[in-house]
């Protein structure tokens, strides 16, 4: 697999999923049709599906006039079953667990609700490769439009148990300003900060913070750290009377990172 990231928006990615082999493509959230086309182009594969994680239209806008420039039949386009009637073009709905063949490379659908109510990951075993939309961020996660802390932490929990070195590709360029957030939770998390430097000259150098990985995650992502001792510390002195609940506690943080 090679996977080619594509900027769409101000700050949004969809991603080429290419199988060389065959010189054909996914394509993961298409914002705008037009800088897609020209990396498949660029890239010389042919496109042949569009996986989208969720309904949101800087995932899913470009959907039909990326199907109005190919050929009629030629694309399928995945998205949770349970969604199906928010998403663009839909032809092949898939349910949590479900897998499904992409230009020759086998992946999984994982159902991780809670920034929608129909948001799924596309994880590629053999690959090392997830690709996460808005649920889990490079140093944090998507806000809680149509779901719960406790509902997102599970779905942050079910990512965070791939492999160590699973490649996570997400939905935007937010990594800096989540890093900045990170570092106010636990200014002594000596990884958070090696993290914070490397991103730093990463974007300093016009190239994208992504991919991070599961086990960089685990150790930056205040998201996925709600027992950290120093991170509850921290949010207990900002927020009067929170416990040491982790649900509680991941909560409180989410809220704080809205106002941050």
């Amino acid at each position: 697999m090679k996977v080619v990231p594509v900027p769409q928006l101000a700050d949004n990615y969809a991603y080429l999923v290419i199988d060389p082999a065959r010189a054909v493509a996914g394509v993961v959230d298409v914002a705008e049709a037009g800088p897609v086309l020209e990396a498949a182009r660029r890239h010389d594969v042919t496109l042949t599906a569009i996986l989208s994680t969720h309904h949101h239209f800087d995932h899913v806008a470009g959907n039909e006039s990326l199907l109005d420039e190919l050929p009629k039949g030629s694309v399928e386009v995945y998205g949770y079953s349970g969604d199906a009637e928010r998403i663009p073009g839909i032809t092949r709905p898939l349910d949590d667990g479900e897998e499904f063949e992409l230009a020759g490379l086998r992946g999984r659908a994982m159902f991780i609700p809670a920034h929608t109510r129909g948001h799924l990951a596309y994880y590629f075993e053999a690959d090392k490769s997830v690709f996460t939309g808005d649920t889990m961020f490079a140093g944090g996660c998507g806000r809680l439009f149509e779901g719960d802390a406790a509902q997102m932490k599970a779905s942050l929990e079910k990512l965070a148990a791939l492999p160590d070195d699973t490649l996570v590709y997400c939905g935007h360029e937010y990594t800096q300003g989540n890093l900045r957030f990170a570092a106010t939770l636990e200014p002594n998390n000596a990884e958070l900060g090696r993290r914070r430097e490397e991103v730093d000259a990463l974007i300093a150098s016009g190239k994208p913070s992504v991919p991070t990985t599961i086990a960089i995650e685990k150790q930056t992502n205040p998201f996925l750290r709600s027992a950290s001792p120093e991170l509850v510390a921290s949010v207990q002195a900002q927020v009067a009377g929170l416990g040491a609940d982790p649900v509680e506690v991941f909560a409180a943080t989410r809220t704080l990172k809205d106002s941050f």
